[in-house]
């Protein structure tokens, strides 16, 4: 191993990077919090200005993506299309199998200049936590409970604000609501079946309602569906501690139009438009793509390779930059403080921070978990059960 990789790889390294993004982002986080009486007055440009802090904690995240690790993200895509990535709205339908999906969502946001505002539909409890989850709040996320019943009309309220959003936005949504494992897939395939619908090999069934109600707000607001699929290569398993050790990986991203079963691979633009307005159809239609999209899923394990033509977006210096930023701000400090912690020679004082250490670490680790697959969330196995009652 290199003297860099063998540097990557120390805990001393990971929590020094993880001081960085909680404490500029607490700090991020306060600055937003006095955006508010901005929003009576002005609320474009309370819009404008959260998509600038916002953009400051996210870009961290993809900063340790494309700088600290390295990973190779190829965009496979049509010509026609890639020229209008980043300059029109769009509703963004991604796949859910791994650890670091919604990173590589975010490195696609930031490759066209669409990070800062991008949207999602996130679950009520990431409201809460500190930094990403309050960050959210002032981007005005749509957030929800997962029942339906009770989510309807905050969710069309949410989406409906958004009709006059003064920024381009993708609206990044993960349709099949949670990520897929074995036991999940077994669950709701077995919904399939007892609904009559086809059965799918590398997705769980596509959750319509969401979607459905998100189309029908939008609509003259967003110009298109991306429908996007990612994949890694040589079967790899990124994870974020992964990313944080900093492992490359290879990631392939292909964005497509559409794909015919009766005519492989052919690729149309999808204007909104084009998707039903009618909540039964689009349910129908969506669950269309992702039969389409699993015959496709199934193609790329058979050849490795997407058809379409490979493109790796330029790489933009603002994620690395803006971490330097916060890296010389805030290291200074933190360095000062425990040079004189040591020059004091206060058993007391340096036992505190010891203990300080302790709790980042615990802290550190908890994040990392909140990624990982094998403790997501119970939602696909409960509610897929529930309906087979």
């Amino acid at each position: 191993m290199d003297i860099v990789g063998f540097l990557k790889s120390q805990f001393i390294c990971h929590l020094l990077i993880c001081y960085i993004f909680i404490v500029s982002g607490l700090i991020i986080n306060f600055i937003q919090l006095f955006t508010l009486i901005l929003w009576p007055i002005n609320k474009q440009l309370f819009r404008r200005i959260n998509c600038r802090l916002a953009y400051c904690i996210s870009s961290q995240m993809v900063m340790l993506l494309e700088w600290w690790s390295g990973t190779d993200c190829t965009l496979y895509t049509d010509p026609e299309s890639y020229h209008k990535y980043g300059k029109e709205n769009a509703i963004v339908i991604l796949n859910h199998n791994f650890e670091i999906d919604f990173l590589c969502g975010w490195n696609f946001c930031e490759r066209f200049g669409v990070l800062g505002s991008s949207k999602v539909l996130a679950k009520k409890e990431l409201s809460y936590m500190p930094i990403i989850g309050w960050m959210w709040y002032f981007l005005e996320i749509v957030f929800c409970k997962r029942k339906w019943e009770e989510d309807r009309k905050t969710v069309v309220q949410k989406l409906l604000n958004l009709r006059d959003y003064p920024e381009n936005f993708w609206f990044l949504i993960h349709c099949e609501g949670t990520r897929f494992t074995e036991q999940k897939h077994q669950i709701s395939m077995k919904v399939a079946e007892a609904k009559g619908l086809p059965k799918l090999k590398y997705h769980l069934l596509p959750r319509t309602k969401g979607f459905a109600v998100t189309v029908q707000c939008l609509r003259n607001v967003v110009s298109a569906v991306y429908d996007s699929t990612l994949n890694f290569r040589n079967n790899e398993n990124p994870t974020l501690l992964g990313v944080l050790n900093g492992k490359k990986y290879h990631a392939d991203l292909y964005v497509r139009q559409v794909i015919h079963i009766l005519i492989p691979f052919k690729q149309e633009r999808i204007p909104l438009e084009d998707v039903p307005e009618d909540e039964q159809e689009c349910s129908t239609w969506l669950h269309k793509l992702y039969q389409e999209k699993d015959a496709f899923q199934e193609e790329y394990y058979r050849t490795g390779t997407y058809p379409a033509v490979p493109t790796v977006p330029p790489r933009r210096p603002w994620t690395l930059l803006n971490w330097l930023f916060w890296a010389l701000l805030l290291l200074y400090p933190l360095f000062q403080l425990l040079i004189n912690m040591i020059n004091s020679g206060s058993s007391l004082t340096l036992a505190s921070f010891a203990c300080v250490i302790i709790i980042a670490s615990v802290g550190v680790r908890w994040m990392i978990g909140v990624t990982e697959i094998n403790k997501g969330s119970a939602y696909g196995n409960n509610d897929n059960k529930q309906k087979q009652k």
